[in-house]
Parts: structure tokens; sequence; C-alpha cells
């Protein structure tokens, strides 16, 4: 696929000619092949291109896939229940052909069908003028002059308004649910994920009461500016965010109008539900996707609305023979890329036999639990079944396969390292430190860190950066304050029915934990 090419294929992945990284080079790259030191810190698609060209070829692996290949179909073998194998049509050069394999692997993610629920627009169908799905925008050119409504508050949908907005005659973004924005800076200048994605900060949010935890996520998520003011306040507080360094600049100078959502249409223009009426050119739907595997029978995999029955969104959990996994089944709150590589490091292992899942009651029982913990952060919505906390998820994986970090080790035989690794950005060299595929190099990845991430940067400079070094008060900071929770949280459990007469000062609590994130370390 030309990721510059005009033309949208048929089940396949799209993406627009303006795509960047909402995560940052250090925190996406596999776990064991850093990105080039001179790569920019968010990246281009076309980099991202560059980086997996010099990762097949680093570790020589064109050799083993075939190019060009449709697969048109996936059945059992008729002695699957022995052996496990599965039939696979496939099509190349216009022949098909069965080959058997051993295991399956499915990779072919989530954003392929579009997803565009027609009773949620009544009137669509009188609308003379143009609509698409996200999917199928690639630049802005068609648009410049014209009145435009971008439908959603994804990322897709802030990026293509941002870019819409610097050429058309007026931007709506129209929202049903309101989102978060962050910006990919943070304090200092540093990526906002490696200041967030830290394992102190998951620890304290596992230790805190649900609703503090909330709470202290809610004041992180509307410190850039306050979201109410600019009409993208969420309705559901602990909603996921979006990643957008211009979308409130382009608000504020009124090139983006935030509104409702759309009750109706007539011939020309939209009516929101505000009463609002806006005569428009162009609709573009950034609605989202729907999961669809059509070359699986039904009977292999059910889908109830983007949601399916995945042993921690890998195995499913009655096959017979554990040799099927799915792969980027999953959003998680962080990058995709290392998530995806630790699923396949743990689906090797099991199809090799050298990892064992356990047994289908105990897989129905984490799902249920794992099901119910996630709908009460990330809520019930058809966006938010694949859901989940980043450091949260590959801590879960990582355990399957040995891999985890082991922190009382790593703290007592190498105290630089352990601070790095449970204080500093959660990178994906972590999983390289011990256990099968360890790395060598990880010690050295995760202490280089930030040189990687600062290098293509500083072009000009005036005064020599030191050392980066664990400074005093960020010791006593984060010190105090894991000693305060520990403390509260043995309060709490000793107050009568459970009552936690701390969690409502949630506003100090959240200026305490932001001091602890102050320092990139």
């Amino acid at each position: 696929m030309d990721p510059d090419s005009e033309t949208v294929e048929e089940d396949r992945a799209s993406i627009y000619k303006s795509v960047f990284t909402n995560t940052s080079k250090e925190m996406m790259c596999y776990s064991d092949f850093p990105m080039p030191e001179d790569f920019p810190v968010y990246l281009h698609h076309s980099k991202i291109l560059e980086y997996l060209h010099l990762y097949a070829e680093h570790f020589n692996l064109l050799q083993y896939i075939q190019f060009q290949t449709k697969v048109c179909n996936v059945k059992q073998h008729q002695d699957f229940a022995t052996t496990g194998k599965w039939n696979i049509e496939k099509e190349n050069g216009g022949k098909r052909g069965v080959d058997v394999f051993d295991a399956v692997i499915v990779c072919n993610g989530h954003y392929n069908d579009p997803y565009l629920p027609s009773d949620c627009f009544p009137g669509l169908e009188n609308f003379k003028g143009s609509h698409i799905h996200s999917r199928f925008y690639k630049t802005s050119d068609e648009y410049r002059g014209k009145t435009v409504v971008v439908v959603g508050t994804g990322n897709s949908a802030g990026d293509i308004s941002v870019e819409l907005s610097h050429i058309a005659k007026q931007v709506y973004l129209s929202t049903r649910h309101g989102s978060w924005v962050v910006s990919r800076i943070s304090r200092g200048g540093f990526p906002i994920d490696m200041t967030m994605s830290r394992r102190y900060t998951m620890w304290i949010k596992n230790l805190l009461p649900r609703m503090l935890a909330a709470k202290i996520n809610e004041k992180i998520m509307s410190s850039w500016f306050h979201h109410s003011n600019f009409g993208l306040e969420p309705k559901f507080r602990l909603k996921h965010p979006i990643v957008n360094d211009y979308l409130p600049s382009q608000i504020l100078q009124g090139s983006i109008v935030v509104k409702p959502k759309i009750t109706s249409f007539s011939d020309t223009s939209v009516i929101f539900e505000d009463g609002s009426v806006a005569d428009v050119d162009e609709i573009i739907f950034a609605t989202g996707y729907s999961t669809m595997y059509p070359f699986l029978d039904d009977d292999i995999i059910k889908l109830n609305n983007n949601d399916v029955s995945l042993y921690k969104y890998v195995f499913p959990i009655y096959l017979e023979k554990p040799t099927l996994a799915f792969l980027g089944l999953v959003q998680p709150l962080g990058p995709i890329m290392p998530t995806v590589e630790l699923q396949a490091r743990w689906a090797t292992r099991v199809f090799s036999g050298a990892a064992q899942l356990p047994s289908v009651k105990k897989m129905e029982n984490y799902c249920l639990k794992s099901k119910d913990i996630k709908n009460k952060w990330f809520g019930l919505g058809r966006t938010q079944v694949l859901q989940t906390h980043y450091i949260d998820y590959i801590n879960d994986v990582s355990k399957e396969i040995g891999v985890h970090p082991n922190m009382i080790f790593i703290f007592l035989t190498d105290p630089r390292l352990a601070w790095q690794v449970f204080f500093g950005p959660c990178t994906p060299y972590q999983l390289r430190l011990n256990g099968p595929g360890k790395w060598s190099g990880a010690r050295k990845a995760i202490l280089t860190q930030w040189e990687r991430t600062i290098k293509p940067t500083r072009t000009r400079v005036l005064h020599e950066c030191p050392e980066s070094w664990i400074n005093i008060r960020s010791v006593l900071v984060i010190g105090s304050l894991l000693a305060a929770i520990w403390l509260l949280r043995a309060r709490c459990n000793a107050g009568p029915s459970g009552h936690c007469p701390w969690t409502t000062n949630g506003a100090s609590w959240t200026k305490i934990f932001s001091m602890a994130r102050t320092n990139p370390m």
C-alpha cells in the first residue's frame, strides 16, 4: 500500500497525507530496536514506514514475508482437534490456492470497515452536498473556501478539522460526548507520553480509590485549558483524551466552531441539537470503525458491537487448540507498536508450547472481571470496549511470558536503572531486561533514552545541557507522596464502612501529583 496514494484500497486501512504520530519515538519503538537518534520525536507516517524497513532489514525478515498475497479464507483443518492446524485459502497474482499452517495470527487491526450508523443521522439522504467517512479523506485541497462539518471528536476528527480550518471558509466540529484534548508537549517541552506514562503513576492510580484517581485524572486532563469554555468538556469524565496541539487555538480564532450533535439535515444545511442551523457544503464523518474478519467463520470468533471474547485481547477462549491469536485488537492509552510486539511474543510462545494458557473457566473469570473494571473506567460505548491502560496491560501480558521487570531485584542490584524503570518513562526496552528474548542493549537504551529524545531538537546550542541526574527535590517529593498515600490508604481501610475522609480533597492531591510529574528524570 502506497501511503501517498489517493486511492483507498478495499479492506485495508487508510491514512491522510498529513498524519503524524501522537506517541513519541522512544515510547513507540520496538523493544530491541531504538529509532535512529536523528529521527524527530513525533514522526510523519513516512518516517514510520522508513523505521519498519530498517527493522525488517536489521533482523533479515523480508525473506520470510510473501507480499501481494490476499487471505481469502481461514478454516480449521480436518484434524484440528488433534493438530490445531489451519487451511488458508490465499490469492496471489490472480491465482488461488490452499496451504496448511500450524498456527494463525490475525494482524489486520480494526480500522478497515467505516462505521456510519444511518439511524444516528436522520435525513442524511436529503442532503445535497457531499459527505464522506474520514477513511476516504486524503488532503484538504478540495475543501478550499467551503463550509465543512466534521462529525466526531477522535484523533482523526481533530486532525482533519485543524487541517481544514486553514483553507476552508468555516469548519464546524460536531460532537455528542466531547473529549479531553492534550498537547504532545508537556512541562519543559518534553513529550507528553514520556512524562505521563510511568510505572509509579500507574502504581499510585491502582492504589487510590477509583473516585479519587478519577478526580486526579480529570484535573490532569483539563490542566491545559478549561474544556467547558471551548465546548469540548466530555460528558464521561474518564473518557480517553485526543492529542492535538492546534485545536484550541483554531477554536479561539473562530476557524473552528464546536457544536453539539446533529439532529437532522435539510438539502443544504444541518440542524444541531441546540437548535442552531448551519448552511454547509461538505460533511466528513469521523465516526470510527467496526471490527470485521470476513475470512473467519462466525463460529470461530463472534463480534458484538466491536466487543469480542478474547483472553487478554489475544486468544479466543473456547477454541480447542490455542493456535489462533489476534494482535492489535486493543486500544491502549499509550503506544500500539510495542503493545502488539509483546502480544506477538506471547502468542509465539504459546504456539511453541513454551507458555500455556489457563483453563477455560479461569479465562472466562478473567474476562468478566477485567471487563467490569474497564467499564467503570472507560464506559460502555462501542469505542470504549477495546480501551485499556497501557502499563496495566503490558504488565499483565509480560507476566505471561516471564519478561515483567523484577523491580525489587533491579533496585537491589542496579539502583540507577531501577530509578529510570520505576520513575522514568515506561519505554519498551524495559521488556527486554530479563526473561525470554532478553536484549543486552536494553539497559543502555533506557539510560540514554532522553539523549535520543533531545538530540533532534537541540539544533542550536548556547550552553551544554548537563547530564540528567536525580535531584534531591524530586526524590523528596516522590518519597513524601508515596509515604502519604500508604498512610492514608491504611486510614481509609480502617475507617467505618470503608469511608475515606480524604477522598474529597482531590485538589490538594492533584497538586502533589503534578509536582511529582514535573521533572523528566
